[in-house]
Order: structure tokens, then sequence, then C-alpha cells
């Protein structure tokens, strides 16, 4: 099946019933009229130049138009390149990498796109999403004329979507996600959150990320539900248009599900039809976990994915967690075979951790990477990088990123480890431990907390989790900080946090 099919279906079969809603403007299109826009906005990019496997990057807020500019790009073939605004510094570097043919922004952007677009050769044409700029097109007046695209390429085979990694190892790389197995991944997992046409779906996360693509996008369109996206969440805010538009599926990062559950303890209430939270992108606290579970008998249906999939690994069930199966990520979905196997590449036995691995389902490359693409899709398998266990019911559980691992004086540290153990005491917000160089132990651990109501006593801090981990926590150091740096997915940024510790000293 088709990306762009999902507008065509809903047209035929619930024409008058709301496809989109862009929350911030409380802007909304019918799935008919979501099927004429995309026509007229395809119309134009072909108008433009854009053939079948050009890219055209998408460098903008959420909006409407962004999401009309995604199903545009596939409705005539050509590959959707997402570039989170948050990387306007190093947007040479993604202009470099996967050689647009045009670029579709929003007017604030106009200086940093223009700047790297100046020594890009394939741009044929600069789009402004909001009207005319000097050296743009304006969007507004292209999809004025109506302009009609040409036949259906129909090929299910061919790559519809770029979407960057964190560039947590390196460099950002652009997976290249392909329609039928991404379109087959979203029917698994609208099957496994038990989407129905009563539902209504909701995402405040940047739709840049594949997250977005693979939660609030494809599933809930693939029932005809009607899907809201916004650009400008606070915690106020958030609540609000949740509750307003009646929403019933929320899929988040962990911080905004923070923000969703202080929000609600505030107002006394959960908003009004949301029967199940969606989290992607970070590790759920335990603490949040358990908070909406038993505070509010709200499912969490926790996922686990990475932009190479165009699904997830696992994924939760929309019911309530029971403490047995509490610290797992969920289990795998049925359009993919997830098994844990060791450096050999030999299956490890149940319960023992090691690499999280996939068959199925996944990228077909990443884009201009062929030696990157080899590594991560050695033996048939796509390795995740992830430290992780599997339960002899499949249920898996993450301990973090092999990256990320700490060597103490001999001994292995998982860093998820001495995070939850953190989490669980009072006035621990969130924590994230990262690993110095140490002449005498090899590696030293520093943990940064933020807190909820002011200060915490650290020593006491570090003492009170002693009884929760198996570790010497001897050589750890905690500090607090007022905020985490996060990168466009809701993960704590490890690496950044490393160079202001290394700076420190």
């Amino acid at each position: 099946m088709l990306m762009h099919q999902l507008l065509y279906d809903g047209a035929a079969r619930n024409p008058d019933k709301i496809a989109f809603r862009w929350v911030d403007r409380d802007r909304t299109l019918t799935f008919s009229q979501a099927a004429v826009e995309m026509e007229h906005f395809a119309g134009a990019l072909h108008q433009l130049g854009v053939r079948k496997g050009d890219r055209v990057t998408i460098f903008a807020h959420n909006g409407m138009d962004y999401l009309l500019g995604l199903f545009a790009c596939w409705r005539i073939g050509a590959i959707a390149a997402l570039v989170n605004i948050r990387f306007a510094d190093e947007l040479d570097y993604y202009f470099a990498d996967h050689e647009p043919s045009v670029v579709i922004y929003t007017h604030d952007m106009a200086e940093p796109v223009k700047r790297a677009a100046a020594s890009v050769k394939t741009i044929r044409a600069l789009v402004c999403m909001d009207g005319p700029q000097p050296g743009a097109e304006s969007l507004p007046a292209l999809l004025s004329a109506k302009l009609m695209p040409p036949p259906d390429p129909a090929d299910e085979s061919a790559i519809a979507h770029l979407s960057y990694t964190s560039g947590t190892t390196g460099k950002p790389k652009g997976a290249c996600l392909m329609h039928e197995p991404t379109m087959r991944a979203a029917n698994c997992i609208a099957e496994r959150l038990r989407i129905t046409g009563d539902d209504v779906s909701f995402g405040p996360t940047a739709l840049s990320s594949s997250y977005q693509l693979v939660g609030n996008l494809l599933p809930p369109l693939h029932r005809g539900v009607t899907v809201n996206v916004m650009g400008r969440w606070t915690q106020s805010s958030g609540w609000d248009a949740l509750d307003k538009t009646a929403s019933t599926i929320l899929v988040a990062n962990p911080t905004l599900l923070a923000e969703l559950l202080l929000e609600s303890r505030t107002r006394g209430r959960m908003p009004q039809r949301l029967r199940l939270t969606v989290s992607g992108g970070a590790p759920v606290p335990p603490t949040l976990k358990r908070a909406l579970r038993d505070e509010w008998k709200m499912p969490l249906a926790e996922s686990y994915g990475q932009s190479e999939l165009g699904g997830f690994m696992a994924l939760g069930d929309p019911v309530l967690a029971s403490d047995e199966k509490f610290g797992a990520a969920g289990r795998p979905l049925p359009d993919k075979e997830v098994r844990i196997l060791d450096a050999d590449g030999t299956e490890c036995p149940i319960g023992e951790v090691g690499e999280v691995c996939l068959r199925g389902g996944f990228m077909e490359c990443y884009w201009g990477k062929p030696d990157k693409t080899a590594e991560a899709l050695r033996g048939g398998w796509l390795h995740s990088g992830d430290a992780g266990s599997m339960d002899r019911d499949g249920y898996i559980t993450m301990r973090g990123r092999f990256a990320e691992l700490i060597k103490v004086d001999g001994r292995t540290w998982f860093p998820r480890d001495v995070e939850e153990a953190l989490c669980t005491q009072d006035g621990v917000k969130e924590a994230a431990v990262v690993a110095l160089p140490d002449n005498k132990l090899g590696q030293r651990p520093v943990a940064y907390i933020t807190t909820t109501n002011g200060a915490v006593d650290l020593a006491k801090l570090k003492q009170a989790i002693v009884p929760l981990v198996t570790y010497d926590l001897a050589p750890l150091t905690i500090k607090s900080v007022a905020a985490f740096p996060m990168t466009p997915t809701g993960k704590i940024a490890k690496a950044e946090l490393r160079q202001s510790a290394l700076a420190e000293g």
C-alpha cells in the first residue's frame, strides 16, 4: 500500500470527517479536502520540476502545509526529506547529504535556508509556506493555481521518506523508508493500539521525526481517524488542546507526558476523553509510568524504535501494565522478527543481555552511505546498537546504548540502572549518567539530575540509591542542573552533557 493512499481511502469512506487539525491555528481539513489539497500541492511540486526519486526538503514548524507537503511528495514519487528546525546552523550538512530538488520552509527560516542553499547545485526552487520572499516561490500562490499532478507512479517499493537519525554517535544519517513495509508496520501498530474510527489522535512533537510518522500519522489514518498536530506545546496549552479536541490518544515523549501528569494533578483530572498515552524517543522513567497507572489508571504504551525502522522494535499494549512486565518496553510487532544476539551473531539465552537486532521491514539504506548501511545491516539483520534482553513471553527490556555503557574499574555499568534509581527519589525529575576518562578507574561515572522542587541534598541522594543498584557507587559524582540539553526526539543529549562535564573538569 502507498502512504498517500490513506487520504484517498478516507475521502472515499468518510469524505466529511476531519482528517487533519492544526491545533495552533484551529485549521482543519476533511478527508475529501485533504485529498484535493494534496493533489494541488503535488501538481505545484511537479510544475517546479520535481520528479520521482527527487528529494524535497521540508524545513518548517509543525502545521497543515507540512502535512500536505509530505503527502504531496509521496503522491508524485518524490522523497520527503525532513530536517528539524533546531538544526538551522547545520543545514548545509543536510543539503549536501541528500541534495534536494526543492526546499519548502517557513518565513522565519529564510536566512539559514538561503545561506545553505547557495552552494547546492541541485536545488531548482525555494518555496516559502507563508507567501512571497525574494528568491523564493510563494506556496499560497502555487496552490491557488490548482495545478494537477502527473499519473501516480504507484511504486510500493520506492523510497518515500528520508528520516535523519539523532546523530548521537556521529553525523546524522538519512534512513530511507519505503512505502510498503512502512505501511505494513502502520497497520500492525494500529492493531496493537486497538485504534478504531472513534479515536482522535494528538501529536505535539516534531513532524521531522519518524516517530510522528509511525505514531501519530500513518496508524490513525489507516483507521480513518482524525489526526491533530501541534507546534507550540506548553504544559497548560497542551492540556487544554487535548481536552478541547476530545483526543483519545496522545503520542508524545516522556517530557511531555510528565507535563501532562503535572497539569492533570493541578486540575484534578485528565483531559476528558483521553484513553491512552503512547511514548517514544526516550525511555520512560518508572516513576512516570507508575504515576500514570496508579494515580490516573491511564495506560501507557511505551514504544521502542529507531529512525531506521519505519515502525517499532517493540510496543506496549493499551492496558495498565502489570508489575511483572513493568520495566519492559513491550513486545515485537508481527511484521518484524526481533532477536537478542551476542557479538558473534548467536541468539542469546532468555533473559541474557545482548544487542537488539531485527529482520523484516526496515530501511532500504542510509542515503549515500553504503559503508554505514553495510555495517548496520550486516548478516541480514538491522543491528540497533542497543543493549537489551527478552523474556519468555517476548517482552523486551532495554538497558541502554552499547556506546554509552561505562567501564568502571573493570566492571560494566548500565547507566539506565543508576538513572532509574535516581528517578525514584523525591525531588528528582530526570537523570542522566555519563562517563569521564579516569587514569585509575578507566572511566568515572557522573550523574546529572534535574529537580521538581528546588535543591536536593546530593550526598543523601547518593546514599539513598545504594540499595537500589548492584554497583559500588563510591566513584559516582552527582550534580544538579537547571535543565538538560535535549535532542529533537525528546532524548537527553548525552554527548552535549559529556562535553559540558569535560569542560568542568
